[in-house]
């Protein structure tokens, strides 16, 4: 997002899914995030879409486990 934000392009991440458990990792319920961007100066639609994604898919209650 770093590159996005040098470039004054609008740009977004919002966490869509949780990891599963696999044989390699004993963790799961990670979230795994997808990042979106806009054109220059076009936040309004990226805050549109992310409204539309949390109704969809609510994320609010979805906590990562803590590492202890």
């Amino acid at each position: 997002m770093v590159c996005f934000n040098l470039t004054g392009q609008p740009a977004i991440v919002l966490p869509l899914a949780q990891s599963d458990a696999t044989p390699e990792r004993t963790a799961a319920g990670f979230p795994i995030s997808v990042q979106f961007v806009a054109r220059h100066g076009d936040e309004a639609t990226l805050f549109r879409l992310a409204a539309q994604l949390e109704k969809a898919r609510p994320w609010f209650d979805r906590k990562p486990p803590v590492a202890t």
